[in-house]
């Protein structure tokens, strides 16, 4: 097994997560299988507890692990599928090393941070590396770990500490250390400082740990003259000096690191015996993706109305699968964060110029969508959304709570239940329309909902949504929720036109809703958003950005295609949508006229 640990300096969000993904799709484009480890140094167990404004969205994984956002990254960049214990955080491994000294495993011994705690670190990483991340079972040959925070935090001590252990433990030939490091530029002088990155490094190696790699983040590019003065005050060559500088998409950082030579240093550095030189068509597919991102001219406008929008990283999850939709489909995606509470009746808001300013960027917007969330805050304005988009034929996406708040508006407007509500806002409620599940509500906060991966079986063969999975009869989509729809008020919900098309397997929970007579009303109580990938978007997000440009039903009459198969079959131009995706390639109009079949942005 190789590893590859990511460290940080001088700044925390300097972009490891980014930067530790980057590293495992150049190898897995070299057919390197790849695995990833994320280290967070803070004490609690698992990223559940958070509030997104805390640590950023809450990432669910197929066992139900609810861990760091940046294990997203992992999945997204290199289609695998990680587990609960790929995330590693102080408190797991505190929890881990006590419940073996109370079982006695330490034979009366005082357990001490080393070697105890330092022990435990080496042995999950190794344990956790070598289990498989794909559907073929195959184990990984290369892990890469991301260590948290910044160096010299003193809660990511104890995880220096083993991983200076570590390299001796692996071998040098085995081992790669790359730290991430910012390198400002002040608008002063113009001139990027090196001094922070030579005091991180410094204090890196001073705590027994040192860089083979230096990635040097900046906000523009930085010349050979600033590489090679970081290489003679840290301790490595120029070309171990990578520059990474602000790009126009996450797609285009793996590009650049290759053509400053990051798979030729791997290759010798690890002796992972890839061929030499690549082929000429290596990383065709991300290079593709990277062109299209970046030569998009249609736009579409998504108002995401949500609880936590000050902080755009709550949300990371749905706004990377609304642009994975959005660039499936040839479109410049444009978000308006809106906060829900700025949507709620003007006589109770403490400020009337944010309540129009809102409504506003709503009411211009092409296409919606509520997430989920928790407590009481912005519920009514959710619940506005929901009913503006229901009368005015606005497409509209909810999901967990944005599916429960569908239901609720429908039930005071539509089945004129007054009093319907959820019992988490509402514990004694009229109409008790959502309802928790005291099997997932045992007063534990941690780790207790609706978590992981579940069946959704398909109960109506007209569903929208279930052409847009490919007409499957059921699907597997990953949850976090702990209330649900009240089973008792379903057969009235649907009289009226809301259909719950979709439902668990025992038929009891309510997993998707579509409205009758609206061109897209869908939510689901599970999150689509965690299984997007960039070459295969969510079925729901992209139903909602066809929808939102009107292209939504001309898809779904050709077999959900978004060419035509022959253009023979085409009568005119105006079928033929703004752009058609063929083998993942995008095409536009002027070439499929012109009969030709170069991607947007490639050279002729």
């Amino acid at each position: 097994m190789k590893y590859i640990l990511v460290t940080g300096g001088v700044i925390s969000g300097v972009g490891k997560g980014v930067i530790a993904s980057s590293f495992g799709t150049i190898l897995k484009c070299s057919n390197i299988h790849v695995t990833s480890i994320k280290i967070d140094p803070y004490i609690n167990i698992d990223a559940g507890t958070f509030s997104p404004y805390e640590h950023g969205e809450v990432y669910v994984l197929d066992d139900g692990g609810e861990v760091d956002l940046d294990l997203g990254n992992y999945e997204r960049f290199l289609d695998i599928t990680l587990h609960r214990d790929n995330n590693i955080t102080t408190g797991k491994i505190y929890q881990h090393v006590i419940s073996k000294e109370r079982r006695g495993d330490f034979l009366g011994k005082t357990v001490q941070v080393v070697p105890h705690i330092t022990d435990a670190i080496q042995e999950w990483v190794e344990k956790v590396a070598n289990q498989p991340v794909t559907e073929d079972g195959t184990k990984p040959q290369v892990c890469i770990v991301e260590l948290g925070g910044t160096i010299g935090d003193i809660e990511g001590m104890p995880f220096v500490e083993a991983f200076r252990q570590f390299q001796f433990r692996v071998k040098k030939e085995n081992f790669v250390c790359a730290h991430v490091s910012m390198v400002p530029q002040p608008r002063t002088t113009g001139e990027p400082k090196t001094k922070p990155t030579q005091a991180s490094v410094r204090e890196l190696r001073g705590l027994g740990l040192s860089p083979d790699l230096i990635v040097c983040r900046s906000e523009n590019p930085i010349g050979q003259a600033v590489k090679d003065k970081i290489s003679n005050f840290c301790h490595v060559a120029p070309e171990q000096v990578l520059c990474i500088h602000d790009l126009p998409s996450i797609y285009r950082v793996p590009i650049l690191m290759q053509s400053q030579g990051i798979l030729e240093f791997f290759n010798d550095r690890l002796q992972l015996n890839i061929p030499m030189p690549p082929p000429r068509k290596f990383m065709y597919k991300w290079k593709d993706l990277a062109e299209r991102a970046d030569t998009l001219c249609k736009d579409v406008t998504i108002a995401l109305v949500g609880k936590y929008t000050k902080l755009e990283d709550s949300y990371a999850s749905v706004t990377k699968a609304l642009q994975h939709a959005a660039l499936a489909a040839g479109l410049r995606l444009k978000i308006k964060y809106i906060e829900a509470a700025n949507l709620e009746d003007v006589t109770r808001s403490a400020d009337p110029v944010s309540y129009h300013e809102a409504w506003q960027q709503f009411c211009k917007s092409d296409g919606v969508i509520v997430p989920g969330g928790f407590g009481k805050r912005g519920v009514d304005g959710k619940i506005e959304a929901c009913k503006w988009c229901r009368e005015t034929k606005k497409p509209f996406l909810g999901i967990c709570l944005g599916l429960q708040t569908a239901v609720i508006e429908f039930s005071r407007n539509v089945l004129n239940l007054t009093g319907a509500n959820t019992t988490e806002i509402d514990p004694d409620a009229e109409h008790a329309i959502v309802i928790d599940m005291p099997e997932y509500n045992p007063g534990m906060m941690g780790s207790t909902m609706r978590l992981g991966k579940r069946t959704t079986v398909f109960a109506y063969d007209n569903s929208v949504l279930k052409q847009l999975y490919g007409n499957k009869e059921r699907i597997e989509e990953r949850h976090r929720h702990r209330y649900e729809v009240n089973p008792k008020y379903v057969p009235q919900l649907e009289v009226a036109g809301m259909k719950f098309v979709g439902r668990d397997e025992e038929n009891i929970r309510m997993e998707i809703l579509e409205l009758d007579d609206h061109p897209y009303f869908v939510a689901t109580q599970y999150h689509p958003e965690y299984l997007s990938r960039p070459l295969k978007p969510s079925p729901p997000f992209f139903g909602l950005i066809l929808a939102s440009v009107g292209k939504l039903h001309s898809y779904l009459a050709r077999g959900c295609r978004l060419t035509p198969r022959q253009l023979s079959d085409v009568e005119s131009d105006d079928e033929i949508p703004e752009t058609v995706m063929k083998d993942n390639i995008v095409i536009s109009n002027e070439m499929l006229t012109e009969g030709k079949s170069k991607s947007v942005g490639s050279s002729s």
